[in-house]
């Protein structure tokens, strides 16, 4: 993660109605200096909405945005030390290159002389010297979307925001423009604020994710943490694949609450002190955590165990799909390509296993 040295944007309590719309509601974030920061979620959320809060496009009808400490809130886009990258790059069809990323210094009346050095350590950075003197035209999309990047960036502002700039591009182009993102942004190490709708987008680049629905933020944190520990049924669902099991808490060991479900069958999952025997639990579980045996498994220590029959069996390439109904319903187990196991058919009887630490309460 980027190291952290102080607060880059605040925003306090900020709501914004469009005519009878709560876009966003009593939205409170903080973000690093020097941290890759991105707001996920569906569309209408409220992300692109509270990225153009905090350019200035738009104006909160409550609370108030800080800039590294400096109440911005009443400011215009052009006095606030950001700059934002939208998904259609804008870029000037009939100018260089170099005309195109020297014209973000003209705006800011920059001084001529520090043009030329300010504008080839960008382009270096970017990774297109040499073509200083090419058309947008002449360029791949992946280069046009770095021309839009060095021309944002030459002004050295306080945080980038960007708007799923990589929306246009196709699949593998998007995959290599995300390492191509992170690498500039470690690079500088700017703040970068990132709007996307697409959870692997999200988890492949940031430092944190702020996950939002209906102008709310369900949960702030690492990619890591949002995937492994969602807190909420609306964050398990939307990032990733989810097996949510309905139980009630037989026995508490330790911060530990056992669900049983029949003889030699449980469900293990940490609940500190916030759960006592006869409460309903909604447990999550993620596929790929969970190992799919045809023999007698007997559970890990303090594990999970769950027996049932395969229904149905998904190859999809890189990993194998394994749809098993058992006494709790459907639970479906992925094992990836090349990971040794027994032969499992439609029909077949199987063990599901799994760790305490991989499940979680909804």
């Amino acid at each position: 993660m980027a190291a952290v040295l102080g607060d880059a944007i605040t925003l306090e309590g900020v709501s914004k109605r469009f005519g009878s719309h709560l876009a966003v509601h009593e939205l409170s974030i903080t973000i690093g200096d020097g941290e890759f920061f991105s707001l996920l979620g569906p569309s209408g959320c409220g992300k692109t909405t509270t990225l153009r809060m905090i350019a200035g496009f738009e104006q909160p009808d409550t609370g108030r945005l800080l800039l590294y400490g400096e109440d911005v809130t009443a400011l215009t886009p052009n006095r606030r030390r950001v700059n934002m990258v939208f998904q259609q790059y804008a870029l000037f069809p009939h100018m260089s290159i170099y005309d195109n990323v020297a014209f973000g210094l003209r705006v800011k009346r920059v001084p001529k002389s520090e043009h030329r050095d300010r504008i080839v350590e960008i382009l270096r950075v970017v990774e297109l010297e040499g073509l200083e003197r090419r058309r947008p035209r002449q360029l791949s999309g992946g280069q046009q979307q770095r021309v839009a990047l060095a021309r944002a960036l030459v002004n050295r502002p306080a945080a980038l925001l960007l708007d799923e700039p990589l929306g246009a591009l196709d699949v593998k182009l998007r995959k290599q423009m995300q390492l191509e993102l992170k690498r500039i942004q470690s690079e500088l190490g700017t703040t970068f604020v990132y709007v996307t709708h697409d959870q692997e987008e999200a988890l492949a680049m940031s430092d944190r994710i702020a996950v939002m629905n209906l102008g709310r933020v369900e949960q702030i944190g690492t990619p890591r943490e949002i995937y492994e520990h969602p807190r909420t049924a609306f964050v398990a669902d939307f990032i990733g694949s989810l097996n949510a099991l309905e139980l009630t808490v037989d026995e508490l060991v330790g911060d530990l609450a056992i669900l049983r479900v029949g003889q030699g069958e449980r469900v293990v999952v940490a609940v500190g002190s916030n759960a006592r025997p006869g409460d309903s639990l909604r447990v999550a579980v993620r596929p790929e955590r969970i190992r799919i045996d045809t023999a007698d498994e007997p559970a890990p220590e303090g594990g999970s165990r769950l027996e049932g029959t395969v229904r149905e069996v998904v190859y999809l390439g890189m990993y194998t799909q394994f749809h098993v109904e058992t006494s709790v319903g459907r639970v479906v187990s992925h094992q990836l390509a090349g990971e040794s196991q027994a032969r499992v058919e439609p029909g077949s009887r199987v063990v599901l296993t799994w760790l305490p630490e991989h499940s979680s309460v909804l």
